[in-house]
């Protein structure tokens, strides 16, 4: 008897970079809700949003009619602080990825140094896991990050794939590894940054990977193709890589 194949990971799509278009321009449009709608309609397992500090795409009102208006869950990213953590047990999200953040930066850097902010981390973790938030760490592909994520209490990790998305050499291998440690730490595994239709096979073909979470590539090439054509594309490269075949 043959076994049937893996489930393809779940596909998160982040949807910031509407935000982004609107805020440039002000006023109203594009609506970042009406992009988490079309999403969602066009097969995305879930919506992701980073609420930053200094509100540079996401604001505080998106994230309440988001969260509201969507049956799907709601991934809420966000910095280790008493603010977020006020706003994400205000809102409920379904979950809540916590991320490092600087205000210089154009875009996350790295992975969350956990093993070397556990003291901080944990009570935050405990907060929003005691409201029934699922946690998330987004941490690099690092067995060091990875033991701590365990140790306060985390129930999922993210795996940084930005220097695999670089092409930065080992960095595949470093990903497969940490993978497998995730599962065998009894985290769920997830994965994201920087993936595109080229490189998001690999990623996606790894067994343990549940979910991926994917913005930037998504929303710039619905541009020229549409968001629900990007989608269909983007699910289907990912379930063919979790099948070993080709996409249609």
């Amino acid at each position: 008897m043959s076994v049937p194949p893996a489930s393809p990971p779940r596909l998160g799509v982040n949807i910031d970079h509407v935000a982004t278009i609107r805020n440039a321009r002000g006023g109203a449009h594009p609506d970042p809700l009406a992009a988490a709608e079309l999403a969602i309609a066009s097969g995305a397992d879930g919506i992701t949003i980073h609420l930053r500090e200094d509100r540079r795409h996401i604001r505080d009102a998106d994230v309440r009619r988001i969260r509201a208006a969507i049956a799907r869950p709601l991934n809420l990213e966000m910095a280790a602080t008493a603010e977020m953590e006020r706003i994400a047990l205000e809102t409920l999200p379904h979950a809540c990825c916590i991320v490092p953040e600087k205000r210089t930066e154009v875009t996350t850097e790295g992975g969350l140094d956990v093993a070397g902010q556990q003291a901080a981390l944990r009570p935050i973790v405990a907060s929003l896991a005691a409201a029934g938030i699922r946690v998330s760490l987004f941490i690099d592909p690092d067995p060091r990050q990875l033991r701590a994520s365990a140790d306060i209490g985390a129930a999922v990790v993210e795996l940084h794939t930005g220097a695999y998305a670089e092409g930065k050499e080992g960095e595949f291998a470093r990903l497969r590894e940490a993978a497998r440690m995730t599962t065998a730490l009894g985290l769920e595994c997830h994965a994201g940054h920087g993936l595109t239709y080229d490189n998001v096979g690999p990623v996606a073909a790894l067994a343990e990977v549940m979910e991926l979470n994917i913005g930037h590539f998504l929303i710039g090439q619905a541009i020229f193709d549409g968001l629900p054509a990007v989608i269909a594309r983007m699910r289907a490269l990912i379930a063919a890589a979790r099948q070993g075949t080709s996409p249609s």
